[in-house]
């Protein structure tokens, strides 16, 4: 089973994907990065295009507009990659209030024809495009299964599932019993959500799935991907000394050092809505 480091805001920089990928992740992915910010070439939001290295990654895009996505098409060849990125992932799971009053994030869950229009729009670049989503907005469209609509009549490459609608906090637990009907759509789906030990990947291995995003779990134990796979967890302190010399070698702005550093090693009590997209 591949496992995948899930994007992090605020956490997800060169070196904590490359830290990930030295301890077992099989593909990791840049934060949300937005893509109207992109085409303003926004200096911060550039920044975030960070592929500095041969470490396996995907890029993913809060895209709302397809002017915008057109734009970004168009500037593509121009961002410099030390390795190509592995997909676009587009963000339909952002709980923030204001990405979701203009159409974003969670918003974009019952959003089908415009979804389908951007995936169209990013398949120019001959990259798979998938999709992050949670389970709806709310409990009611969890309800009335917004999520299954999407998956059903959506042409994506596959389907990351949080397992938590767009109100619910890493501190709810994530409701896996969804997976079973996703499964049954026959399409690619890859869990997300309260992903950590070994009896989990077995349950999923039962469901049929070939592929797991971890994300709180990497934040408290990077070595948590080589754990899965059958070794040792690595301990802190030579997890943090191992951090310190990737930061130097991909420096960044100190908030990334500062969040990743206040992380590892916390116990399960973990929770931050903000940065879990």
């Amino acid at each position: 089973m591949k496992l995948f480091l899930a994007p992090l805001e605020g956490v997800s920089d060169c070196a904590f994907r490359t830290l990930c990928y030295n301890h077992g992740a099989d593909l990791t992915f840049t934060e949300m990065i937005r893509v109207d910010s992109l085409v303003r070439q926004n200096k911060a939001t550039l920044a975030l295009l960070d592929l500095k290295n041969n470490v396996p990654t995907g890029i993913q895009l809060l895209a709302i507009k397809p002017a915008s996505a057109q734009e970004f098409v168009k500037m593509f060849p121009s961002f410099d990659f030390v390795r190509a990125p592995e997909q676009i992932n587009l963000n339909c799971g952002c709980p923030s209030p204001d990405v979701i009053r203009q159409g974003g994030g969670a918003a974009l869950v019952k959003r089908v024809q415009r979804l389908q229009e951007l995936i169209t729009i990013f398949r120019k670049l001959s990259l798979p495009v998938t999709l992050k989503i949670r389970l709806g907005l709310n409990s009611y469209e969890k309800k009335h299964n917004v999520y299954l609509n999407l998956i059903k009549n959506v042409d994506a490459d596959a389907f990351i599932v949080h397992a938590r609608d767009a109100r619910q906090s890493s501190k709810e637990k994530a409701d896996w019993s969804v997976f079973e009907e996703c499964i049954a759509t026959g399409k690619n789906i890859i869990p997300n959500g309260d992903i950590s030990e070994k009896e989990h990947l077995a349950h999923f291995r039962q469901l049929g799935v070939k592929e797991v995003m971890i994300g709180r779990a990497a934040v408290r134990n990077p070595s948590v991907f080589a754990y899965l796979k059958g070794k040792e967890r690595v301990s802190i302190a030579n997890l943090r000394e191992e951090y310190h010399l990737l930061c130097k070698e991909y420096p960044n702005n100190l908030k990334y050092k500062e969040n990743v550093l206040s992380y590892l090693g916390k116990e399960e009590g973990i929770h931050s809505r903000k940065w879990l997209m």
